[in-house]
């Protein structure tokens, strides 16, 4: 069996033959919010399928496509669908595109998400800057053996979520006349949404929204030394806030709506970064 830096080392020898980029920013979009693909100048496209190593997209709202090229005159890297573990991956699976992104370049990431609002005073279309996380979904993506050549074996996670970057992103939501809620993010196994004693117990931890990807991702980037941004879209009430069945349509919805104000934010964000 390969060992994940030959996989590693195999990925990007592949995608530095299909396209000429160095990149210095990641982003991995969450449900419906891969549309800021669209806006990246030059852009090269590669199909999960065709990278070897990588994980197959099996989420509707997640294209399954690697896209390289300049944005707001960044040399960027998207991730255009992400992989869950409710999909049936391993941790180690979900996020080995991670390693890959640090071995192609990059140094800095942001991570987006559709997430269920917690917060009773959170509503719809809200987004979320995420300045810490709880992870409730009984994995972690270090389990095993670990290489100190990727990473230190006991990472610190006193600042998962880079302060200097959430700063960051609050002067240009100001700049644009609008205000990031800020708050813990809560990553469940899924695939089944919360129970409403779940959202009350979620509550009583601390946190603010709950979803079910980004912290596996956000470990081994943080494992990595690549600094994170995290912004999560309130796209529905968690159970038990709503007399209402929860569903992917509707986060679907809720995602689309968001779509013009998330994308001048991230691409001041990136602008600024």
């Amino acid at each position: 069996m390969k060992d994940i830096k030959q996989k590693i080392q195999e990925a990007v020898l592949f995608i530095e033959k299909e396209m000429d980029c160095r990149p210095e920013i990641g982003l991995i979009l969450g449900s419906g919010l891969g549309i800021l693909a669209d806006l990246i100048e030059n852009a090269k496209v590669i199909p999960y399928e065709s990278i070897p190593h990588f994980p197959m997209s099996t989420v509707e709202g997640h294209a399954g496509e690697l896209v390289c090229g300049q944005i707001k005159g960044k040399s960027i890297v998207m991730m255009k669908g992400r992989f869950h573990l409710y999909e049936g991956y391993e941790a180690q699976d979900v996020t080995l595109p991670v390693r890959i992104l640090k071995a192609l370049g990059i140094n800095r990431l942001i991570v987006t998400n559709a997430a269920g609002g917690v917060n009773t005073n959170y509503e719809v279309g809200d987004l979320m800057l995420i300045s810490d996380h709880i992870n409730n979904m009984g994995r972690n993506p270090l389990i095993g053996p670990n290489d100190t050549e990727l990473g230190e074996r006991f990472p610190d996670m006193s600042e998962a979520y880079s302060k200097r970057l959430i700063q960051l992103a609050h002067r240009v939501a100001e700049k644009q006349k609008f205000s990031f809620r800020e708050g813990v993010y809560m990553g469940n196994l899924g695939p089944a949404y919360e129970t409403p004693a779940e959202v009350r117990m979620a509550r009583i931890m601390g946190a603010d929204a709950v979803g079910m990807s980004t912290i596996p991702e956000v470990i081994v980037a943080r494992h990595a030394g690549i600094e994170v941004l995290g912004i999560s879209c309130i796209t529905n009430k968690a159970a038990g806030l709503l007399e209402q069945a929860l569903s992917h349509d509707e986060v679907m919805e809720a995602a689309e709506q968001v779509k013009p104000k998330f994308l001048k934010l991230v691409l001041e964000i990136i602008e600024e970064m």
